[in-house]
């Protein structure tokens, strides 16, 4: 696998090529193949842009590679390169679904490129956050030194969502009474993101900070504070130099970039593993993002929402399988609402009670006889059968799951606005459907379905109006 991250409007002068290149995995990758692999990224993307001015290449295929393009910022490219595997998924939206994570999540910790960029036009400052940030992000990807990408089997998932419970509306509008208390007492302005068992509850962000901080949340801070205690947590913010200096050797190989700035900035590593812990109080902590001098405590962790485009603090309170992440303009106001938050501790620990007499367990969103995802494309959320319950299915299924899958993605490619539906038999005698409509996609499997067309469409209709509030019925 290659990723490289590029800026097209850098390096236009002769001898200059290489300075459009943010970020290259691997990071021992030879000089002559980085600036091969943008250049030929660019010659695509120019020609594409001829005949699809708003929507050049996304996608090539060579014989033993594809290439995805993902413009994550205007005239600021991923691109991702990927041998070509039996199992491993073609479609290149599960793999655009893959930056699009990426990016979300780096965005959300470190503010946009471009912006950076402008604050600093040599690009040590960006460069420094990308090699510290995506190899961590990539190593969640290594087991040993196999590299696992996107396969048939992650047909019923997407990254880049938010899987979603749905809850009884009294409880809901509990949990909206709580946090509008929290609010009004504290009198600190603030949105906020509920989570119960790595699903989200509630929040008040735009779908894409909803979808990033959802994805950190999940990916690395809860399981990182059940591994945790506050003396294993104490040691973390030593780690990160360690980190620094790989990043400043892979630098010191091309020699006309600075490294100078990277010895004088210190940069979050919010995606190091083990850097979250639980205080007693019951809040959330991390050395990720420094500490207030030697010996001192840990520094308030911020991100950049996309709304306002302007750094907010994280506040974030856990009890039992409830997570509470309250986001905050200013670091003088933590004390306040920290204090507000444990005044209000009761009414915290009755909602999470509520939830659990509701919750169904790791099958919670399991439905019996489907194996299905739904998909919200606007609001970035999905219900999808438990990965438990798609591991029964067969092959062949995935397989032709997969294949309407990418037939539907190049239909999405082409419009904005498409509506469709495509209900195959396979082989082994499963039904896969694929339907989409008004920003809304289900892809469900049957393997015990009726041998007849009739039958199934009548099943998944049923599902669709029980499930998914009838926004997806046939025509």
């Amino acid at each position: 696998m290659q990723l490289c991250v590029f800026d097209s409007r850098r390096g236009q002068q002769e001898g200059h090529e290489l300075d459009k290149v943010l970020f290259f995995y691997p990071l021992d990758c030879p000089l002559p193949s980085q600036l091969s692999l943008v250049g030929l990224s660019e010659g695509l993307i120019t020609f594409s842009r001829i005949f699809s001015p708003d929507s050049p290449c996304e996608f090539m295929e060579a014989e033993r590679h594809g290439h995805i393009f993902y413009e994550c910022e205007p005239d600021i490219w991923m691109i991702l390169v990927v041998e070509k595997d039996g199992d491993q998924v073609t479609r290149d939206g599960a793999y655009r679904s893959l930056l699009r994570e990426l990016y979300g999540i780096f965005r959300l910790f470190y503010g946009k490129i471009s912006s950076r960029l402008e604050n600093n036009p040599v690009a040590d400052v960006v460069r420094n956050c990308l090699y510290v940030f995506v190899p961590d992000y990539i190593g969640d990807m290594m087991a040993g030194k196999t590299l696992w990408l996107p396969t048939i089997s992650d047909s019923l998932a997407e990254h880049a969502t938010v899987r979603i419970l749905s809850v009884e509306p009294d409880i809901l509008l509990e949990c909206q009474s709580l946090l509008g208390l929290l609010e009004s007492w504290s009198g600190v302005p603030q949105q906020s993101m509920v989570l119960f068992h790595n699903y989200l509850i509630s929040s008040t962000l735009l779908p894409a900070d909803t979808m990033a901080m959802y994805t950190y949340a999940v990916l690395r801070m809860i399981p990182s504070v059940v591994s945790q205690s506050f003396a294993q947590g104490s040691k973390r913010s030593y780690t990160r130099h360690s980190v620094l200096n790989s990043v400043v050797s892979t630098f010191v190989t091309e020699p006309k970039r600075s490294v100078s700035s990277l010895h004088e900035q210190t940069v979050s590593q919010p995606l190091h593993h083990d850097a979250w812990w639980q205080d007693v109080d019951g809040f959330l902590s991390s050395f990720a993002w420094g500490a207030d001098g030697p010996g001192g405590g840990a520094v308030i962790p911020s991100v950049w929402l996309q709304e306002g485009e302007k750094m907010t603090y994280l506040c974030v309170y856990q009890h039992r399988a409830l997570t509470l992440l309250m986001f905050i303009p200013s670091a003088e106001s933590v004390a306040l609402l920290r204090k507000q938050i444990i005044d209000q501790a009761d009414k915290i620990q009755v909602l999470e009670e509520k939830l659990t007499k509701q919750w169904g367990g790791s099958n919670a969103m399991h439905v019996p006889g489907y194996r299905y995802m739904h998909h919200d494309l606007s609001r970035r959320t999905i219900k999808a059968s438990p990965p438990n319950k798609v591991a029964t299915l067969a092959k062949e299924s995935l397989a032709v799951l997969n294949k309407v899958r990418g037939e539907l993605d190049k239909e999405k490619n082409r419009s904005d606005h498409t509506d469709k539906e495509l209900c195959l038999r396979t082989k082994n005698n499963a039904w896969v459907s694929a339907r989409a409509r008004a920003g809304h996609e289900l892809y469900v499997v049957l393997e015990k379905a009726s041998d007849t067309l009739l039958v199934a469409s009548d099943a998944i209709d049923k599902f669709n109006k029980r499930h998914c509030e009838g926004r997806l019925s046939s025509d």
